[in-house]
């Protein structure tokens, strides 16, 4: 069996439907195994023998646009992406706090890479660690003390499109964990 880990865009908690169990519910109509979902934005972790990331990202989209409303988006990785990307460590000596972010953006694409311009175009408020092409994720640090990173993800957006969701590096680690 693969297991995978769902990063669900949209997801707004207050919204009755967007709710864990009721994501479970989802994932667990469509026959997969160990469905269990992590936190409460988004992150749901699962077992299947299906091998074909794209066409179980469509059909979990249906299921979640279907039976609870939620259009936003579902990208899945694999438990051996996400080993991969957290045991090359890619924020060596870096910590997350609350001024601190460490982010990974999972773009639909994982050959997409990162456009040389993106680094001006996201001003001095983020730092760009570079793109980890097996986990199809772009890496960066935002600096939380200062406003203007909230223009981040629309810069971001406009460079891979909509298709994109950004957890930070504590959340992909807890799904990480939750796989095994």
């Amino acid at each position: 069996m693969i297991r995978y880990a769902a990063f669900l865009r949209g997801i707004m908690p207050s919204n009755p439907n967007m709710r864990n169990d009721k994501l479970r519910g989802v994932f667990e109509g469509l026959g997969f195994d160990k469905v269990s979902a992590l936190l409460s934005s988004g992150n749901v972790v699962f077992r299947t023998d299906e091998t074909d990331a794209a066409a179980l990202e469509t059909r979990i989209q249906q299921a979640l646009t279907a039976e609870l409303g939620i259009p936003g988006g579902t990208l899945l990785r694999t438990q051996d992406q996400l080993r991969a990307l957290v045991d090359s460590d890619p924020f060596t000596g870096l910590t997350h706090g609350r001024e601190t972010y460490l982010t990974v953006t999972f773009t639909r694409d994982p050959k997409a890479g990162m456009p040389k311009a993106l680094s001006d175009a996201v001003g001095p408020t983020v730092t760009l660690l570079g793109y980890d092409k097996k986990a199809g994720a772009l890496l960066s640090v935002i600096d939380n003390t200062d406003p203007s990173t909230t223009g981040f993800m629309a810069v971001i957006e406009k460079t891979y499109g909509k298709d994109i969701t950004t957890r930070t590096f504590l959340t992909v680690q807890k799904a990480l964990k939750k796989m095994d």
